[in-house]
């Protein structure tokens, strides 16, 4: 069973919970619009259905409300920054913003940003950098609790660790495309881990290959990851790609965690509810680098020249990344988001917490 809402009515109702958690009104819309952008894209993982732990976080002391991202080094286009536990959403983008006007300058900023609250969607900051027609890198890490299991091994050992790639595409013929940048965005676990959070809340098992139980046996049950089991022990998330997957995540963990200053996952689950991240962040604008020109004209030929490869079966048509959350865009501004009602149940005994009545 689950419960549509409109996206604006989505994001009011955030807004209310996020201020009666200590944000100014103009935080507590930053954050609630990035949630609900997450839904609209087909992300639930890290959607409305994140307000519950950022409410507990607050109320633990993990999350800052009204926190500012600080400039710990600047030497022009290199940038170290501190989240200071802020709302990911932002302090990532106040991070963005800095490390995109150095771009702009230099031609190209390294911006190492520490001590972020969930930072939600990478996707955002790179869609953030093609709309100002930069080329972005993003290696991020995952201080929460040890999720994912390194190939060959039984239990959690790190986070989910995203990465991700924006390119802008302004050679491209935009009705054609839709106006299409190339969005790389993924977990380096399988599946990410709001994910089967959320097919536990809606009662579904997942498909084999993507779990391990407390004992390192396969599972399809995704509660293994999302409830403790008998002892308290926990599952944990398999890595995409086996051994490649691995390797990619322990990148992230050491680019996004190690090298930004923010530190990285050594130990067992703290049960804290705060989500902290690391990310390092690469910006290169085209124009400096003197091959505008030759990009523009080389990257749409060759997405156009990809594109255009019969579809196989059981497909519509070759798609690039990006395209699906654009599709569900439309989607999901004209027919509603769905929540199911565990999840909507949660959301609601949240702003309780906070004495907000939904």
């Amino acid at each position: 069973m689950s419960n549509t809402f409109e996206a604006a009515s989505l994001r009011t109702q955030a807004t209310a919970v996020f201020i009666a958690c200590g944000s100014s009104r103009q935080e507590a819309e930053t954050v609630a619009s990035n949630l609900v952008m997450a839904n609209l894209s087909g992300h639930d993982s890290h959607g409305i259905g994140m307000l519950p732990r950022y409410v507990d976080a607050v109320l633990e002391g993990g999350l800052i409300p009204n926190a500012a991202v600080a400039t710990e080094v600047d030497i022009g286009s290199m940038l170290t920054l501190n989240g200071q536990r802020g709302f990911g959403q932002v302090v990532g983008t106040q991070a963005m913003a800095l490390g995109m006007a150095r771009a702009k300058t230099h031609g190209s900023c390294i911006m190492a940003l520490s001590n972020a609250h969930h930072l939600g969607r990478i996707g955002h900051f790179a869609e953030m950098a093609v709309a100002q027609g930069l080329v972005s890198i993003h290696f991020v890490n995952v201080l929460s609790r040890p999720v994912v299991a390194p190939w060959g091994g039984s239990d959690g050992r790190f986070g989910t660790n995203p990465f991700c790639v924006g390119i802008p595409m302004a050679g491209r013929d935009r009705e054609r495309s839709g106006g299409a940048h190339f969005i790389l965005d993924f977990a380096t676990s399988v599946v990410a881990h709001g994910k089967m959070r959320v097919a536990h809340n809606q009662g579904q098992r997942v498909k084999p290959g993507l779990l391990i139980d407390e004992q390192g046996k396969p599972s399809t049950n995704p509660a293994v990851v999302v409830v403790p089991q008998p002892g308290g022990l926990m599952g944990a998330l398999m890595t995409f790609g086996e051994h490649k997957g691995y390797g990619m995540a322990v990148a992230c963990e050491l680019m996004g965690g190690a090298l930004t200053g923010g530190g990285t996952w050594r130990g067992p689950d703290s049960g804290k509810r705060a989500v902290v991240n690391g990310m390092l962040t690469i910006l290169l604008d085209p124009a400096k680098l003197g091959t505008q020109v030759a990009f523009d004209k080389e990257a749409a030929a060759f997405i156009d020249w990809v594109k255009q490869s019969p579809a196989a079966s059981g497909f519509d048509a070759v798609q690039m990344s990006g395209d699906a959350e654009r599709l569900a865009r439309i989607e999901r501004e004209a027919g509603g988001i769905e929540v199911d009602e565990q999840t909507w149940q949660e959301i609601v005994a949240a702003a309780g917490k906070v004495g907000v009545r939904l």
